[in-house]
């Protein structure tokens, strides 16, 4: 039997692998060693492609925007915006160290740039100034990767939540925190669940804005 052909190194592969030993064991862990090992090649084969880890970083960052939906410009913006927060929700979600990596860098790969020209775009069509399309752009970024981050590291998970807020309880005397033993016993009656909303504040902001726009129009 002739020999099983190996698959040619390339910089889309080399990233795809990247992204696959983070997704598993965290970014901490990522390494041009760890990375060759998982490829079965020699460590220096990978820079032929990537110039160092750096920029392997920046390639990783890229490649993750670009599983974002892109919102539309000149169409329903509210509906675009919206897809857009909870595909990129998804992805921080399945990607857990991006949202760091990428509120932390200076992306310029095609697929950023691409994702923040439709996203100006449709902010613009819909009619909000330049200010305010600046403006609403990071404040629902913002959103988005700090909601990501605090889903990922929540020190309670949601089935316990309601466990903990009944061991809460006796550190909440009524006399000294009487709204926060309130919430707290209706978390552990379970009659409120105390779980992260993010279509909550995603609609007050997209809500905000759509105001904004009603009153420049």
């Amino acid at each position: 039997m002739p020999p099983a052909r190996r698959t040619p190194l390339s910089r889309d592969r080399i990233l795809h692998a990247a992204i696959k030993l983070a997704d598993r064991h965290g970014l901490d862990a990522l390494s041009m060693r760890k990375l060759a090992t998982t490829l079965k090649v020699e460590a220096m084969s990978l820079y032929n492609h990537v110039a160092n880890k750096d920029e392997l970083l920046d390639g990783m960052v890229d490649v993750v925007i670009g599983e974002i939906t892109r919102p539309t410009p000149g169409g329903d913006w509210k509906a675009a915006m919206r897809a857009r927060a909870h595909s990129a929700l998804a992805v921080m979600t399945a990607h857990p160290w991006a949202p760091m990596l990428v509120v932390s860098r200076i992306s310029v790969g095609p697929n950023m740039l691409a994702y923040i020209d439709a996203t100006l775009g449709t902010l613009r069509e819909a009619g909000l100034s330049w200010h305010e399309t600046d403006r609403a752009w990071h404040t629902m970024d913002n959103y988005i990767y700090g909601f990501a981050t605090q889903q990922q590291n929540f020190p309670v998970n949601p089935e316990e939540y309601a466990a903990a807020a009944a061991a809460y309880l006796p550190m909440l005397p009524v006399s000294l925190y009487p709204y926060m033993h309130e919430m707290s016993s209706h978390v552990a009656d379970g009659s409120l669940d105390g779980t992260l909303d993010f279509s909550f504040g995603l609609e007050l902001i997209l809500d905000g804005l759509e105001r904004l726009r009603s009153t420049r129009a």
